[in-house]
Parts: C-alpha cells; sequence; structure tokens
C-alpha cells in the first residue's frame, strides 16, 4: 500500500467514498476487501456500502460473480459447433453499435478514462487480450447487466469458433494492429465527445472492418482448400 493514510470516521460514508477514490488515483490495484477496511480503518460492511456506491457511479468494476473459473455457457459446445466466425460477426454489429451509443450517453469519467486508455496496444501485449478489454469497457460502460453477460458469451463463442473454424487465419501484424488501434480510438473519442451518433457509426465501421477481414481469409482458406 502506498504511504497515503486517511481520516476516516467510524461512520462517515463519503469519507469512505473519498479515501478509496484517492488510492484509485495512485494508479496501483485496490487491495481486498478485508485488506482495504484495515488500511482505512472502517468496518467490513461500512466499506462495502462505499464500494457499492463507486460501482454504482460506474467508478468501479463490478464485483465478480461468484462461480466456477471453468464454467462455460450451458449450450456453449453445441454453439460452437452451429456456428461461424461471420455469425459471431453479424451478431456483434447487431449489439455493439448501440452498446457504444449507450456508452456514450451514460459512462462516467473512469468508465471513459478506461476506454480511452485501453483504445491503444501497449508494446508487446497480447493483441486479443487488449482488443476484448476495449470492447468489454464499453460494454460495461453501457450499464445493461443483460447484454453484457451475453456478449462475454458471444466473445467466447466467436474465439472457439475462430479457433476450430478458421484455422488458415493468419497472425495479427503490426499494420493491423495499427490500423485497428485507429479504429478503436475513433469510438473512444465519440463516447468520450458524449456523441451518441459519432459512436455508433464509429464502432458499426470497425466491425464492418472486421468483418471483411474474415470473410478475406475464409476465402483465401477456400482457395488454398
Amino acid at each position: 500500500m502506498s504511504a497515503f493514510e486517511p481520516q476516516v470516521g467510524p461512520s462517515d460514508l463519503d469519507d469512505i467514498i473519498a479515501a478509496v477514490r484517492q488510492l484509485q488515483q495512485g494508479g496501483g490495484k485496490l487491495p481486498s476487501e478485508r485488506d482495504l477496511a484495515e488500511h482505512l480503518s472502517v468496518k467490513r460492511h461500512q466499506l462495502r456500502k462505499a464500494l457499492e456506491a463507486l460501482r454504482h457511479s460506474g467508478d468501479l468494476k463490478p464485483a465478480r460473480a461468484r462461480r466456477a473459473p471453468t464454467a462455460l455457457p450451458r449450450y456453449g459446445e453445441e454453439l460452437v459447433r452451429v456456428t461461424n466466425p461471420i455469425e459471431v460477426l453479424e451478431l456483434r454489429l447487431i449489439m455493439e453499435p448501440g452498446l457504444a451509443r449507450l456508452a456514450s450517453l451514460r459512462a462516467s469519467s473512469f468508465e471513459t478514462a478506461r476506454i480511452l486508455d485501453a483504445a491503444t496496444t501497449p508494446e508487446n501485449a497480447p493483441s486479443g487480450e487488449v482488443d476484448f478489454a476495449f470492447h468489454l469497457a464499453i460494454v460495461a460502460a453501457a450499464r445493461n447487466h443483460l447484454a453484457a453477460e451475453f456478449y462475454k458469451m458471444l466473445r467466447q463463442v466467436g474465439v472457439d469458433a475462430r479457433v476450430k473454424v478458421a484455422r488458415t487465419a493468419a497472425p495479427t501484424c503490426p499494420k493491423r494492429i495499427a490500423q485497428r488501434d485507429g479504429e478503436h480510438r475513433l469510438i473512444a473519442e465519440a463516447i468520450s465527445q458524449r456523441d451518441p451518433e459519432a459512436a455508433e457509426a464509429a464502432m458499426r465501421a470497425h466491425l464492418l472492418s472486421v468483418q471483411r477481414q474474415i470473410m478475406e481469409r475464409s476465402n483465401a482458406g477456400a482457395f488454398a482448400a
């Protein structure tokens, strides 16, 4: 933990929230609930109220559901068997432009900053993980829990489908990463500017670009076969 030692009253919820926000601004990951309560010298039930308020305002990620790490959607394997990457992109084209629109209207300053930061791929970072983190940050900022859960399932099916269907896909190249980052930044900037039309249009353009690449790879695989 940092050298910051907040002075928090025994029942002052606003002070606890302010103390947690100050720790967030330090750039580090918050400790466990138990350690954080000890560090702030507050009761855990008081801390939980403060954390819930921060989650409700969008300044803190939603708490993870307690489930087995290997848990899969009920029909995950069957969905992978019957679908393909093009179908996955078609559903993403239906969902994500609308979610980008909602994010531009609902995102907190904390969520907007996270989206902007995730729009650029750090050097040597796993390309797929960065891409997923960017899109998931937008889905979270849209504040629709049902859509968020469905989106996670859709992306998982898409990953599995690419492994089983699109075996000829070439690895992501630096040029493509740069292109994708540019598309991501257009989406992020529209969201940060609270421009729903621009956010929706930029997301649709990005996904159409991804769809074209998948179709090109599929066609190349067909000719190679």
